[in-house]
This record gives structure tokens, sequence and C-alpha cells, in this order.
């Protein structure tokens, strides 16, 4: 009855940056689903491959940490279209690459700018939506991740069949042009937003320790990267992102090549197994938003359902290490495995992305997001290097499964290491002011 009353607009504004996380993950995802294509016509090895990953993340982190304060400085509106614009075009330039090391620069390119969109996200959900709802409208946007992931696989091979692979490229890219209609038509910070209600606006700054100001953008001094460094808070979501985020890549970058190498399934085949893993994924992502605002409604602090809720997801994610075990017994029984660890890693995502503005006022969300964002991108450097080693090591010796049965592993335990780092770091997650 109360949303009725206070109005729904921001719930538009969450679809925008929903749209804007799957067309980010679907252009992300295009490589993986061509691998073997793009293996055989520039014959690549494992480790050129894990190299190619790697120019990605390494652009991201260092993306991350200039969109973070960036998107700070000259807002989330002009912020979010300059990025879509640039990662859109760098999409589409993979078409014209004509070598391994056109590919090394052209994933440079789209590490750069598609690093935008989260610090530009978190910060809009942080402007528009009050404290209890933020972890909801955090999964439903962050679940565009999963959606994208989906899309890729039912499309992206099909069009590579019937056109080539380079068409694959420039029509997944040319997508981003047609949200930036939308953004312009329907965004503006609250304050100036006038097909906001008062009611609504009111509703957004409820929160008992926002201040409220009639112009977000008077939200003036920015906080530098060494004091935001200074602050066990930050270090909290600095470690939580790095233990956790190189899983997601992971699955999202070595899924199509596993079963491949598994099972010997490629080209369109991939499609229908990865889109359950994604499809779950999804569930586990609104699913992990809406966990913590039904313990916020039970009266429970935002401290205690955030670090309840987030303890569970990290449980999720624990079975993937028998993934490799069951799935020689049958490959959907390792799918199913995997699509329950995605959904518990992006029902955390929904929560560790939330815990920034839980702990950081708005006008510091985009660097600490930047921040954090970084230490993940690195931690998928890291990962992508030891995968590729493990996988090229254990091909030679003809038994490849044991590399990713360590890579599970791995996979299983970094959340519940995670879950007890930010603990000890920030127990309380106590909210910072300056």
């Amino acid at each position: 009855m109360q949303n009725k009353t206070i109005g729904k607009y921001r719930w538009t504004i969450c679809a925008l940056i929903f749209f804007a996380t799957t067309i980010n993950y679907l252009d992300r995802s295009v490589i993986s689903l061509l691998k073997s294509n793009l293996e055989k016509e520039f014959s690549w090895t494992e480790s050129d491959y894990s190299d190619i990953v790697i120019a990605f993340q390494a652009c991201y982190a260092l993306g991350l940490i200039l969109a973070g304060r960036f998107i700070d400085k000259i807002g989330t509106k002009l912020g979010y279209a300059i990025s879509i614009l640039a990662w859109s075009v760098a999409a589409i330039g993979h078409a014209f690459v004509k070598s391994t090391l056109g590919f090394v620069f052209a994933r440079g390119a789209l590490g750069v700018s598609e690093a935008g969109n989260f610090p530009s996200a978190i910060k809009t959900v942080a402007e528009w939506f009050p404290k209890k709802e933020r972890a909801l409208a955090t999964g439903i946007f962050n679940s565009g991740a999963n959606i994208g992931a989906i899309v890729a696989p039912l499309t992206v091979p099909f069009i590579a069949a019937k056109w080539g692979w380079q068409w694959a490229f420039i029509i997944t890219g040319s997508i981003g042009f047609l949200w930036l209609i939308f953004w312009f038509a329907f965004y503006e910070i609250p304050a100036r937003q006038k097909r906001l209600s008062k009611e609504e606006y009111d509703f957004i700054h409820s929160d008992a320790d926002e201040i409220k100001v009639n112009d977000e953008t008077a939200d003036e001094g920015k906080i530098s990267w060494f004091r935001l460094l200074s602050f066990k808070q930050t270090w909290a979501f600095f470690f939580g992102k790095f233990l956790t985020d190189p899983v997601w890549w992971f699955y999202l970058f070595w899924l199509p090549a596993f079963l491949k190498a598994q099972y010997g399934i490629g080209g369109t085949a991939v499609a229908l197994p990865i889109a359950v893993v994604y499809t779950m994924s999804s569930f586990g992502s609104i699913f992990g938003g809406w966990l913590p605002y039904y313990f916020i409604n039970k009266r429970w602090t935002v401290y205690r359902a955030r670090r309840t809720a987030m303890f569970i997801y990290a449980l999720f994610a624990v079975p993937v290490v028998f993934a490799q075990v069951v799935g020689g017994v049958n490959m959907w029984f390792a799918i199913i495995i995997i699509g329950i660890a995605a959904a518990g890693h992006q029902a955390w995502s929904a929560n560790i992305f939330t815990t920034v503005s839980d702990m950081f006022p708005k006008k510091a969300v985009g660097s600490v997001t930047g921040i954090g964002g970084m230490a993940g991108a690195v931690g998928g450097m890291l990962i992508a290097w030891l995968a590729g080693m493990l996988f090229d090591h254990y091909k030679a010796s003809g038994n490849i499964d044991t590399g990713y049965y360590i890579m599970f592993i791995i996979c299983g335990c970094a959340y519940v290491v995670a879950w007890i780092v930010m603990q000890l770091l920030a127990p309380k997650m106590k909210r910072l002011e300056f």
C-alpha cells in the first residue's frame, strides 16, 4: 500500500541500470563463446587465451580505479553514458582485429571502458534508494549480468555460424547505442527529476543517518584515495572482492571451455547448459537482494541482516568443489552444482556491493566501489594466469581433469574465507562520516 502512495519511479531507474548491466555482460561474454573458432583461426594455446583474458582484467582493474573517481566527479548521468558509448565502440572493434596481439589490445579497450558500469550503477542505487531497499535494487540490476550471460550463448554461436564471428561482435556491440536513447530520456538525479513525486523523494531520503539536501550534487568535498585506504571498511570491501570476483571471472571465461574439454560440447550445443547456469544465478541475484530486505523488515539491524545473508550465500558456493567428481557421472550434475555456486556468487555480489553504501557516504561510493572492483579484477588476472598454466600443464600430460578439479576447489572455498576476512576487518560495518 505504501508503494502505491509514494510512487515507483525509482524502479524505472533500476530497470535502466539492469539493462546496462545486461549489455555489459553480453559484450564481455562473446569471446568465450567464440574461443573454439578463434583458436583455429589464430592458433591460440590455452596460455594465449589466458593472456587475452588477463589483458581485459588488467585494463578493467585500471579502469575501475579511474572510473570510480570519474563518476564521483562528473555524476552518474554523463559518466554512465560515456562509459557505455566507449565500451560499445570497443566491442565492435573486435570484429576488425587480424592477430592475437590485436585481440589483446581490443580486450584492453573493452576492459577500461566496461569498468564504468558498476561504479555508476552502485552510485545510482545509493542516490535513488533508501538503505533497506538497496540490496534488493542491487540484486535486481546485478541479475542483468546473468541475463547477459544467458543471451550470449543463445545468440552468439548462431550469429557466428550464419554470418561469421565478426558479426557476433558487431551486432552485440551495437546494442549499447540503443540504451543511450532511453538513458537520456528517463534519467536524472532525484532532486532534478520532474517525474518524481515529493512522497517518493522523501522516501528515498528517509534513512535516519542520511542528510537531506536540495541537490545531491551539493555533496562536495571529494575524499582522496589515500584517506579512503586508511579505513578498515575500505579494506573489508577490497578483500571481499579480491577473493570472490575471480570465481565469477573463471565461470564466465572458462565454462564453455570446460564443457568442450570434459564433454566435447561446442558451438551452438553449449547454449542450453550455459543458459541453465546463468538462469539459476539470476534467481540467486534477486533472492540475494530480497533476503536481507526481509530480515530488515523483521526489525533486524542492517548489519546483522547483511552479515547473516552473506554467510548463507558463502555456503552456497562450497558444493562446487565436487563439480568435477559428480560431473564424471553425468554432465547435468556438474551444471546444477555450478549453477548453485553461481547463484551463491550473485547473491553475495548483490550484498557486498551494498556494503559500500552502508559504510560510506554517497560522495565516496563511486571511489570505494572502484577500489574494490579493481581488487576483484586483479584477483581475476591471477586466476586467469593460474588457469592457463594449469590447463596447459595438465593438457600436455593428458589429464586436464586435474586442472579443473584444482580450480573448483579454489572456487568453493573463496567465499567462506572472504566472509571471515570481512568480519575481522569490519565486524560491525560501522558507517563513516566525513
